[in-house]
C-alpha cells in the first residue's frame, strides 16, 4: 500500500484513520516500511495511526541520543495537538516511547514494545558494522530475521547505504552508545500504565530473556510469544502481531483513551 508523506515544519510522518491515537516509532536500522500491516490494519478499526520519520540523522551529532529523540516525539504530539496516546515501538523505538513515557507520564494511556532496547541490546551480533562489505551487512541483516528472506535486498541496501555513509554510520553509533548509557532498568517499576509486550522467541538483538526482565520490571505488562520469529514480529508475523494488539487494545482500552 503506498500512502503520502505528509510533511509539516520539520515533521514528515504518515497519518490515516480516526479514534484513539497510535503513534508508532520505528527503530534504529528501520524505517515506515516495517509497519505497513500494522498502520493499514488498525487505521479500518477505529484508530488514528499515525508514523513519524525520526530525525535519527537529521539532528546536530551532540544532540544525537535517545533523550532528544525522546523529546522530537513529544513536540510532535504538540504540532498533532494530542494530549494522550498509545506508543507502538519496535527495538530503538520501543525505548524512545519508554524515555519519553518516563518524562511525560500524564501523556501516554498505554505502551506497546517489541524487540525494544531499554534493557540490552546486541546490535550487529555484537561486533563492529564493516562498512563496505556488502555480504556482511547481508548477513548480519539476515540474522536479525528468523527467516532471512524477510531481508530483502531492498531491506539490505538500506542498511548497507546507512553503514557506509559516514555521517549516518557516526549518528548510528552515538545512538547506540546512548541507548547504553539510557537504561531504563531503575525507571520501569514506576511506568505503571498497561504495556504489551510482543515478542519472537528467536530473537537474538533482544533475546527472549530481555522480554521476560521487561515483563517483571513492568508492573502492568502482559508477555506475548511469536514463535518461529526474531526482531521484528510485525513484519515477519503481521497476521499474529495485529492479533495480539488488536486483542490487547480492545482489553484496555475498548472505550477510548
Amino acid at each position: 500500500m503506498i500512502y503520502t508523506l505528509k510533511k509539516e515544519k520539520k515533521y514528515n510522518y504518515l497519518e490515516i484513520g480516526e479514534g484513539t491515537p497510535l503513534i508508532i516509532l520505528h527503530g534504529l536500522m528501520g524505517n515506515l516500511s516495517n509497519f505497513d500491516n500494522v498502520f493499514e490494519h488498525f487505521s479500518k478499526l477505529g484508530y488514528r495511526v499515525i508514523m513519524p520519520e525520526l530525525p535519527l540523522y537529521t539532528l546536530p551529532l551532540l544532540k544525537t541520543n535517545v533523550k532528544n529523540l525522546s523529546a522530537f516525539v513529544k513536540n510532535f504530539a504538540k504540532h498533532l495537538k494530542l494530549e494522550k496516546y498509545i506508543l507502538i515501538g519496535n527495538s530503538l523505538g520501543g525505548h524512545i516511547a519508554l524515555y519519553h513515557t518516563k518524562l511525560n507520564p500524564n501523556n501516554v494511556a498505554g505502551l506497546v514494545l517489541t524487540g525494544s532496547s531499554g534493557l540490552y541490546e546486541n546490535a550487529m551480533g555484537g561486533s563492529y558494522p564493516k562498512r563496505g562489505d556488502y555480504e556482511y551487512i547481508k548477513e548480519k541483516t539476515q540474522a536479525v530475521f528468523y527467516d532471512p528472506a524477510i531481508a530483502t535486498k531492498e531491506v539490505v541496501d538500506d542498511v548497507f547505504d546507512t553503514l557506509n555513509n559516514r555521517s549516518k554510520l557516526i549518528r548510528t553509533l552515538a545512538i547506540a552508545k546512548s541507548a547504553i548509557r539510557h537504561n531504563m532498568g531503575k525507571d520501569l517499576p514506576d511506568l505503571d500504565i498497561p504495556s504489551c509486550l510482543i515478542w519472537g522467541e528467536n530473537d537474538t538483538v533482544t533475546p527472549p530473556e530481555v522480554a521476560e526482565e521487561f515483563h517483571k520490571l513492568l508492573p502492568n505488562s502482559e508477555l506475548h510469544w511469536i514463535e518461529k520469529c526474531g526482531h521484528a514480529p510485525m513484519m515477519e508475523h503481521p497476521d499474529q502481531f495485529n492479533k495480539v494488539l488488536e486483542k490487547w487494545l480492545k482489553k484496555y482500552f475498548k472505550s477510548g483513551i
